[in-house]
């Protein structure tokens, strides 16, 4: 059985264990590493993820493979949760970064700033002081920016233009 093969099975089978975890399954992978094949179970949830809830979805795992035999031979399973330079591709990556600077290209412009809101159509960011709703049907993978230092929390007055849509305008 391919790796590739191996991959879309684990998938399809560690879903709804990892769901009844109470997090989402957001990667598998499967790679050589010598004689041995290390499988990285990447999972993700609306609160984060501790690491006392990695050891348990961790245990979980490996359990329910154990059981059922399904990658052949030797194996190293690694669970993690998706580090800060996961792409933003879906709803729930853009919800759960609410609050955070991100950036991203938008009807082709490329675009830094804090996310404000996030719901199942789009998002909504502070852009230099200018409000932008953006559909999810515009925007292309978004990054968590790294800030060391947050600023100070904004006069809530502020921002006060709001822009929707297209086309997005370079700041």
């Amino acid at each position: 059985m391919s790796s590739a093969s191996v991959r879309a099975k684990l998938r399809e089978l560690l879903d709804p264990v990892v769901g009844t975890a109470g997090f989402d399954l957001e990667d598998v992978t499967v790679a050589a590493a010598g004689r041995r094949t290390v499988v990285r179970v990447i999972i993700d949830g609306d609160g984060g993820v501790s690491l006392d809830a990695v050891a348990d979805a961790a245990s979980a795992v490996s359990a329910f493979l154990d059981e059922h035999d399904v990658v052949p031979g030797a194996y190293v399973l690694e669970v993690s949760s998706p580090g800060v330079d996961r792409p933003l591709t879906e709803a729930r990556h853009w919800r759960r970064s609410v609050g955070r600077l991100v950036s991203v290209s938008a009807a082709g412009t490329a675009l830094t700033g804090r996310l404000l809101a996030a719901d199942d159509t789009g998002v909504t960011l502070d852009v230099g002081s200018v409000l932008r709703r953006l559909p999810f049907a515009e925007l292309g993978r978004g990054r968590v920016e790294v800030e060391f230092s947050r600023p100070a929390a904004a006069d809530p007055a502020e921002p006060t233009d709001v822009e929707t849509a297209a086309p997005v305008d370079a700041p």
